[in-house]
Order: C-alpha cells, then sequence, then structure tokens
C-alpha cells in the first residue's frame, strides 16, 4: 500500500515549496507596492492561503504562488496610490538591503532601482505587474496573460507600452563604475557646500524628492533645475551632515549613500545617474523606511 502522509508531514512538504518560492513572490510584490513592509505582509497573505489550499489539486506550486501575490500585490496597489495621494509630503519606495541578493529573487535586477519604483508608479497595476513579471522574471507571454487574466496579445501590448513610458521618461542610466565614481563625488560637493561642484553633475532636468513621511524635517514639494537643487543641497548641508558618518551600501542593486548618526541611521541618499549627470536625487529620511538598514554594515 502506498504510503499515507501524516498532516505534519503534508505541512512540512508545504512549507519547503513556498519557502523554495518565497524570494520571487516577495520580489513581485515589492516590485509592485515599493514598500518592503506591505511585501511582506503579502507573503504572509500567501502562506496562509497556501496552507488551506487543497495542495493535491496543483499541478505547479511555484506558478500558483507567483499568480497568488500578483493577484494580491494588483488589488493592494490600488489602494496604496489611494495612500500615497495623503501622504506627508513627498513619497518615496521604501529602499532594501540587497547586498546578499541583489536582483532580489528574480531572473534579473530589473525593476528594482528607486528610480525606476518610481516611475512604475505612473503605470497602471496590471501594466506594473505584467512589466514586472516578464522584465525581472522572464515570465513568459502566454503566463503572464493568466496571472493578469486577459490574452497573450494583450499581455504583449500591456509590457510595450510600460517599456515607452519608461523609456521616454528616463535617460540610459551609467554603468555601476561610473555611478560610485558620481556618488562619491556628490558626497564630497554636498558635504562641503561646494556649489560650482553640485552644478557641474547635475543634469539640466535634475529632481530632488525627500521623503520625510511626516516624521523627519522635508520638503513637501520636489526641487527642480540645477541652481536651485545645487543651492537646496547647499542649504540643507549645515543641518543634514554635521556628527554624521557617510558609508557606501548597497540599496536595491544599486550604490547609495546611507547616513548614519550616533550609529543610527538618519538618511539614505540614491542618485540616478545618466551620461548627461545626475537626473535625480532621492533622501529617504523616513525613519520607518531606513529600519532595514540598522545593521548594515559599510
Amino acid at each position: 500500500m502506498p504510503e499515507i502522509e501524516t498532516p505534519d508531514e503534508e505541512l512540512s512538504d508545504a512549507t519547503a515549496v513556498f519557502l523554495a518560492v518565497r524570494p520571487r513572490l516577495f520580489g513581485i510584490a515589492y516590485r509592485m507596492l515599493g514598500s518592503a513592509a506591505d511585501a511582506e505582509d503579502l507573503v504572509q497573505e500567501v502562506w496562509l492561503r497556501w496552507q488551506r489550499t487543497d495542495r493535491a489539486t496543483v499541478e505547479n506550486p511555484a506558478a500558483y504562488l507567483a499568480t497568488a501575490v500578483t493577484r494580491l500585490a494588483i488589488n493592494a496597489s490600488r489602494s496604496a496610490r489611494a495612500r500615497h495621494e495623503t501622504y506627508p509630503g513627498q513619497w518615496l519606495p521604501e529602499p532594501v538591503d540587497t547586498s546578499a541578493d541583489p536582483q532580489l529573487g528574480a531572473e534579473r535586477g530589473a525593476a528594482l532601482g528607486l528610480a525606476v519604483l518610481m516611475l512604475l508608479e505612473k503605470l497602471s497595476p496590471t501594466e506594473r505587474a505584467a512589466y514586472v513579471l516578464r522584465e525581472a522574471f522572464d515570465y513568459p507571454y502566454r503566463q503572464i496573460a493568466d496571472i493578469v487574466q486577459t490574452t497573450e496579445v494583450a499581455a504583449r501590448q500591456l509590457v510595450s507600452r510600460a517599456r515607452r513610458r519608461l523609456a521616454a521618461d528616463r535617460r540610459r542610466p551609467v554603468d555601476r563604475a561610473q555611478h560610485e565614481r558620481m556618488l562619491t563625488a556628490f558626497v564630497g560637493a554636498a558635504r562641503s557646500g561646494d556649489l560650482a561642484a553640485l552644478e557641474k553633475m547635475l543634469s539640466a532636468d535634475v529632481v530632488s524628492t525627500s521623503d520625510g513621511g511626516g516624521l523627519a524635517r522635508a520638503t513637501k514639494m520636489p526641487v527642480v533645475g540645477v541652481e536651485r537643487v545645487a543651492k537646496y543641497v547647499r542649504a540643507i548641508g549645515p543641518r543634514f551632515w554635521p556628527g554624521t558618518e557617510v558609508a557606501v551600501v548597497e540599496a536595491n542593486g544599486q550604490p547609495v549613500l546611507l547616513v548614519r548618526q550616533g550609529g543610527e541611521p538618519v538618511g539614505l541618499v540614491a542618485l540616478d545617474v545618466s551620461a548627461a549627470g545626475i537626473e535625480r536625487l532621492m533622501w529617504q529620511i523616513n525613519p520607518e523606511k531606513l529600519a532595514t538598514f540598522r545593521a548594515v554594515t559599510g
């Protein structure tokens, strides 16, 4: 007679299956929401559903779980947009430490950079899901269509439209070595208040965005343009840099500046850099969004 699994053995098998795909589930949810905390909540919900599922009827557990988390993320992103509209000040994605997993559970590290996550906010939830599944996880269009409940032709159109919109809003980024050099040059000019040096490294239409979440002092509107951004960076210097230690660490697959005071993270500065210079400055100073960097060394 075939062996009959006990409930404990069934749960153990279910746990093993889930843990094997968990990094991917988190990677999908995070790219959809731009929030590690919200992504964790969705992954936990999928785990609870997986325990209640008649798993004997599931032919492909990985596909089943990816579909579940994506559909939950599509629904969650709609309510997230409403929250962003009432967010105190400017909203930036929550940075995540990717030093151990630079691609965050994906086939490739696409749709992960903080600047890209900001641009993804302009897409519809279904467009965003299709783009994330294709660009980061290399899902075939037929499977994307099944997940987002559309036709294969429509899935291709969703991804194509998303690509065009992102390409129109962002210049091609520089390679990692150039990015790191610009990061080093920026922190030197910013800490010294060298206005001329700052202006030279900024692109003509540079944008500076700060997220304090109502918990830290931050500008309520983006600062735009070379002269304004350079003066803004110099103006905040006397209250932002003194008494801090700065280290280059990994976040969202890219080098960023982690600013600590008394050993505690008080800010994370990320740059979006093209051949034209710094396109976007992102100042994450919301303490709730820096929690994952408390144990990061650099």
